[in-house]
């Protein structure tokens, strides 16, 4: 056997069989020799055969002895060689406040990115994935979390760390051109690495600042010099390191001294997103990747488990998107719609067009508004629909930035707009669409002792994790698009409890002085008498009891407060409205009305 001995020299003077690393090559090793010597190299885990094992080196994790005091156990170790219960197979567990080993002074943050991870997914294949499932039944979860439009990688994964809407932050899609700096953007380029694209402060730079630290493994944004720095220990986005290996760098970094130690770490993986492009969202090839990130949540988790901070740490799991289904039979051709495609396409499920020859022609208003009008109705059924940039609906957010292209073709679910039958990257899935699209909606799981426990809410954006993450390191946000304490029913005890501000200028009322108009504004109305006028006209004047009723049903969280001053206004109370009308711009301020549910 080569049981404890791996390290040990080829003796020509010993016989029998060998355990070197060149006994394959004279064909005389033990018959464990794969098992013992090598396997222990290319496995991240223990099994009951490698307990006890001579340390050997270039494994990638020890399950020796001696592992616990040299810090490089697999994260399994205790519960295979020791019989202790792994942490999926513990139930679920009361904590009110974090219960943290020595040393830590504030529960770190560990953000955890599951690249196009469709919130569906769980609602489905929930049997599948039990680490998961763990954290969905004991932790806080949403019944799903919106993504940003368009539903894209970059522009998602980088308002989650800043609060920021694309238009704010300037990552606008994964692609793009910048007339100003007269430079493409684009995943594959050196170009995405310049800070000048970059805007907003993440949330690694935001703990900086206030004197915590930030351990990045992996993150849109983080290889990146943005203000001029990095986080405090970060890795250079390299899609080819193994899952287990990026795990074990976050545990690694856990494991330094307190002045070390960051305080907020960020973990990504790119499944299911990879397989979901390849395969398509319900697919064996899907619920193999999901089942590939359930394994590395385990393995998470085991690591916490064994360094006792399972208890202490708070952790957030979620994703940038969904997932669509995307059929090569389902392609809108701009060719069908222009006699010469003489721009240029974004392709895809947000597409986008520009002038082809930038920067000379980009500002060249005729060319843009003369596409749109050439695109408007001209098939049916057409499955886009055209937009000069301004016009898209406001929820979006999706205009006030040089980047964004002035005509945008809001595209149907499973349909690409694309530029001609050259296009083949259509079988599949994608995503980038309508953020209200139900294949959109992302997962958002939250575990730790700051969170409350079997709990689920409401949906909510992925603007406001940032102020969130914030809260959980007892920092100041910078300014961002999220509404602050807005996801305060999330935690146990709220960090930051906002309070209403004083009304600067308040109303008075809008009595009808007057039954007969001053000012006939030049209408003629025949069938309405003076008489009548006058009796139509003492409806505006509504009793109490009709004022209490209106605000009852269209005021139900209260008037809005008017913050600027000196502000003439006074409440306007109908039947179907309430306004706050000014007496300064001569139309109301604010109007208030309830839709009922038919």
């Amino acid at each position: 056997s080569c049981r404890h001995k791996c390290s040990e020299p080829h003796r020509k003077d010993v016989p029998g069989c060998q355990c070197d690393s060149g006994c394959k090559e004279r064909q005389d090793c033990c018959w464990d020799y794969e098992d013992t010597c090598e396997e222990p190299t290319r496995s991240w885990t223990c099994t009951n055969f490698r307990c006890g094992e001579t340390r050997i080196p270039g494994s990638y994790c020890s399950c020796s002895d001696d592992c616990l005091q040299k810090k490089d156990c697999c994260v399994n170790y205790y519960s295979i060689c020791k019989g202790e219960t792994s942490w999926v197979e513990e139930p679920c567990v009361s904590v009110e406040t974090p219960q943290c080993p020595d040393g830590f002074t504030l529960p770190p943050l560990i953000l955890f990115s599951m690249d196009g991870f469709r919130a569906e997914y769980l609602e489905t294949w929930s049997s599948l994935l039990a680490n998961i499932e763990k954290l969905k039944t004991c932790g806080t979860h949403s019944k799903y979390m919106r993504a940003v439009y368009p539903t894209k990688t970059f522009p998602n994964h980088y308002t989650i760390v800043t609060g920021l809407y694309p238009e704010s932050h300037g990552i606008i899609d994964n692609n793009m051109y910048d007339v100003g700096l007269d430079a493409h953007f684009s995943l594959s380029g050196e170009e995405k690495f310049k800070p000048e694209w970059w805007k907003g402060q993440p949330v690694w730079l935001t703990a900086m600042s206030q004197n915590l630290k930030a351990g990045t493994f992996f993150w849109p944004g983080s290889d990146v010099p943005i203000a001029g720095t990095y986080p405090t220990l970060y890795s250079k986005y390299n899609g080819s390191i193994p899952y287990e290996e990026r795990i074990s760098g976050i545990l690694k970094w856990l494991d330094n001294a307190q002045p070390e130690r960051p305080d907020i770490y960020t973990l990504y993986i790119e499944q299911p997103d990879s397989s979901g492009h390849s395969f398509g969202p319900v697919s064996a090839g899907v619920i193999k990747a999901l089942q590939e990130a359930d394994k590395a949540v385990g393995m998470l988790m085991d690591g916490l488990k064994q360094r006792n901070l399972h208890k202490c740490v708070n952790l957030i799991v979620l994703a940038d998107h969904g997932m669509e289904k995307t059929y090569c039979k389902k392609l809108e051709y701009m060719t069908n719609y222009f006699k010469e495609v003489d721009f240029y396409l974004y392709a895809g499920p947000a597409a986008r067009i520009r002038a082809k020859n930038v920067p000379k022609d980009y500002f060249i208003l005729k060319l843009v508004t003369g596409l749109l009008s050439l695109a408007q109705c001209r098939r049916s059924p057409q499955h886009f629909k055209p937009y000069l940039t301004p016009d898209l609906p406001k929820r979006f957010h999706y205009a006030n930035n040089i980047r964004i292209d002035k005509v945008h073709l809001l595209v149907d679910r499973q349909w690409l707009a694309v530029r001609d039958e050259s296009y083949t990257s259509c079988d599949g899935g994608n995503h980038g669409y309508n953020n209200e699209f139900k294949s959109m909606e992302a997962i958002f799981l939250a575990y730790g002792p700051s969170f409350k426990e079997k709990t689920e809410v409401d949906a909510f954006e992925n603007i406001e994790v940032y102020n969130l993450m914030c809260d959980l390191l007892h920092i100041a946000p910078a300014e961002n698009n999220g509404t602050h304490g807005s996801l305060n029913h999330l935690l146990k005890k709220p960090f930051y409890n906002p309070s209403h501000p004083k009304e600067v200028s308040s109303p008075s009322s809008c009595p009808v002085s007057s039954l007969i108009p001053t000012d006939d504004l030049g209408c003629n109305c025949t069938q309405i008498s003076i008489g009548s006028t006058e009796e139509l006209n003492k409806r505006l004047n509504l009793t109490t009891e009709e004022i209490k009723k209106a605000s009852s049903s269209h005021l139900p969280y209260g008037r809005p407060k008017v913050l600027q001053k000196e502000k003439v206004y006074c409440l306007l109370s109908h039947h179907q409205y309430v306004s706050g009308y000014s007496y300064d711009i001569r139309m109301p301020l604010w109007t208030a009305y309830t839709v009922n549910k038919p």
